[in-house]
């Protein structure tokens, strides 16, 4: 996966597998996260958002299965 840089002071970058439907979020503390079953439109949504934290508190943490990575 191709990581795309986030203006983020806890998100480093992220990725999106389309065949997988496989989120993965870097953060700045060096750990990696992959979350599973993510739409598309999901990921889409997360590189437009204002705020890269709290679109993924709202729209991703506790809603798709996750393993650090």
């Amino acid at each position: 996966m191709e990581h795309i840089p986030i203006s983020s002071s806890t998100i480093r970058s992220i990725a999106y597998d389309q065949q997988t439907m496989t989120l993965e979020v870097a953060f700045v503390n060096e750990r990696v996260y992959q979350y599973f079953d993510v739409p598309e439109h999901v990921f889409q949504g997360f590189l437009v958002a204002p705020s890269a934290g709290a679109y993924l508190n709202a729209n991703i943490r506790n809603i798709y299965r996750y393993a650090q990575v």
